[in-house]
C-alpha cells in the first residue's frame, strides 16, 4: 500500500500510524512536512519538506491567517504534483492534518484518492475557550478571527472522505452535518512507557530532588492563561506554606501557543513572578522537557497539576494518568470525558487558586485515599486510550478508507 501523510508539525498526530505502517516493507510511506521540523526519522518513511511562506508573502491585517493557509496549501500542492507526475507516486490513502491549509489542496491533484483528515479544533465564538475567561472578553474581532481559522478546517471538512478527532469533547466543536463521516479516535498511549515506578525519585541533569519527600508537578507546552499559569502560580504560596515537605516542579516553554500575548511584553511567567512571592529554592522550572524527562517527572509526582480552558486535551494529562499520578485537574468539559471527581482524580474550579491551593494540600496530605484513585487514573488510560488498542484500530480504519486506485484514470 501507498500511503502519503501530511502533517505540519510531524511527529506528534499519526506518528506511531505512521511508523507501523513504514516497518511494514510492502509499504510506500511518504511524509509532507513543514522543513523546520525536527530531525524524526523512521524505517520505510521518507520524508519531503516544505517551506513556510515568506513573511512579506502574507498581509498583516486580519485575513493574514488565511492568506498564509492558501500559500501553504499552495506548496504542498507542488510536491505532491512533483511526486505524481515525475516519480509516478500514487497514494492509496492520504492522511492529513487539518489546520494551516497544508491539506487544503489534496483533492485537487489526487481528486480519487481517499483522504483521511485529522480534526483537532474548530473555533466557536461561544460555548468552548474563546468566551470562558472573563480576563479576555469576547469582542467582533475575535469571532471575526474565529471564523478566518475555521475556513480551511472547513474546506478540509468538505473535501474529506473520512475524519478522526481525539475526543468526543473535540468532535462536539465541529459542525453537526459533518459528524456522520467523523470517527472519535484518540493517537494512544504508550503505558508501557508511561507506566507507574513506586519510590521513583526525580534527577533530571540540572536538578537533583531524590531527597524530597513530596513533589508537586504541572506540566504544558507553554506558561499561559489556555492551560491555568496563572492560577496555579497564585495558588502556590498556600501550597507551600501549607506543606514545608513539598517541592513544585514546573515543566513547559515561557511563551504562549494559544493565549494572545501580553500587550506589556512580558511574558506571563515574568509577570506572574511579579506579583507573586514564591519560595524560589522549593519551586523549580525546569523548561520543555524531552520524553525520557517528562515521564520521570510524572513518576516521581506526588500529586499533579492540570488545568485547562474548555479547549484541546492534553496529551500531557493522559500520560500522567498513565503513570497512575494523583491529579487535580480543572472541571472543564474536555478534562470531564476522562475524570471523574473523587474516582480517578480530583476536579477544581479553574478560576479558583483557593480550590486549587485547598484540593492540592489534601491530596499531598492523604496518601492512602488517593492511591484507589491513583490506580483507577492507571485503568481509565489502559481502557481507552492505550496505544495498544488504538493502533490497531487506526490501522483497521486506514485499510478501510484505502480502496484500490486506478492510476490509468488518473494519469490521462
Amino acid at each position: 500500500m501507498n500511503i502519503l501523510f501530511i502533517h505540519p508539525d510531524f511527529p506528534t498526530h499519526f506518528l506511531r500510524l505512521a511508523a507501523e505502517l513504514g516497518a511494514d516493507r510492502k509499504n510506500t510511506v511518504v511524509l509532507v512536512s513543514r522543513e523546520r521540523q525536527t530531525d524524526w526519522q523512521a524505517a520505510g518513511v521518507r520524508k519531503v519538506l516544505y517551506k513556510d511562506p515568506p513573511a512579506e508573502a502574507v498581509a498583516k491585517g486580519r485575513t493574514r491567517e488565511y492568506e498564509r493557509a492558501i500559500l501553504t496549501g499552495e506548496a504542498v500542492a507542488e510536491i505532491l504534483h512533483t511526486l505524481k507526475t515525475k516519480e509516478r507516486f500514487l497514494p492509496d490513502i492520504i492522511c492529513g492534518y487539518s489546520g494551516g491549509g497544508a491539506t487544503g489542496f489534496v483533492k485537487e491533484v489526487f481528486p480519487a484518492v481517499p483522504f483521511l483528515a485529522y480534526f483537532d479544533w474548530y473555533y466557536r465564538s461561544r460555548g468552548s475557550n474563546l468566551d470562558f475567561d472573563p480576563a479576555f472578553p469576547l469582542n467582533f474581532g475575535t469571532t471575526v478571527n474565529a471564523h478566518i481559522r475555521n475556513a480551511s478546517i472547513l474546506n478540509d471538512l468538505t473535501a474529506c472522505d473520512h475524519g478522526i478527532t481525539p475526543t468526543l469533547w473535540q468532535k462536539q466543536q465541529l459542525p453537526v452535518e459533518f459528524h456522520h463521516k467523523i470517527t472519535q479516535l484518540h493517537d494512544g498511549i504508550d503505558t508501557d512507557f508511561f507506566a507507574p515506578a513506586e519510590e521513583k525519585k526525580l534527577i533530571l541533569p540540572d536538578l537533583d530532588l531524590s531527597g524530597v519527600v513530596k513533589l508537586v508537578t504541572y506540566s504544558a507546552a507553554g506558561m499561559e492563561p489556555y492551560r491555568g499559569f496563572p492560577q496555579f502560580i497564585e495558588a502556590l504560596p498556600v501550597i507551600l506554606r501549607q506543606d514545608k515537605e513539598c517541592h513544585v516542579v514546573i515543566s513547559g516553554a515561557d511563551r504562549s501557543f494559544y493565549s494572545p500575548q501580553r500587550t506589556d511584553g512580558k511574558t506571563y511567567k515574568e509577570f506572574m513572578l511579579e506579583q507573586v512571592e514564591l519560595d524560589m529554592d522549593r519551586v523549580h522550572f525546569v523548561g520543555s522537557l524531552p520524553r525520557e524527562q517528562h515521564c520521570a517527572m510524572l513518576q516521581a509526582s506526588t500529586v499533579h497539576v492540570y488545568l485547562t480552558y474548555p479547549f484541546i486535551l492534553s496529551r500531557s494529562l493522559l500520560e500522567a494518568l498513565s503513570c497512575g499520578c494523583t491529579i487535580v485537574a480543572s472541571n472543564t468539559p474536555p478534562v470531564l470525558e476522562v475524570i471523574s471527581d473523587g474516582e480517578n482524580g480530583v476536579l477544581v474550579d479553574f478560576f479558583s487558586a483557593a480550590d486549587i491551593a485547598n484540593k492540592v494540600i489534601a491530596s499531598l496530605s492523604f496518601p492512602s485515599y488517593t492511591k484507589m484513585m491513583r490506580e483507577k487514573a492507571r485503568r481509565t488510560i489502559e481502557d481507552n486510550f492505550s496505544l495498544s488498542r488504538q493502533l490497531p484500530r487506526q490501522m483497521k480504519l486506514v485499510q478501510r478508507i484505502a480502496a484500490p486506485v486506478f492510476q490509468a484514470t488518473l494519469f490521462e
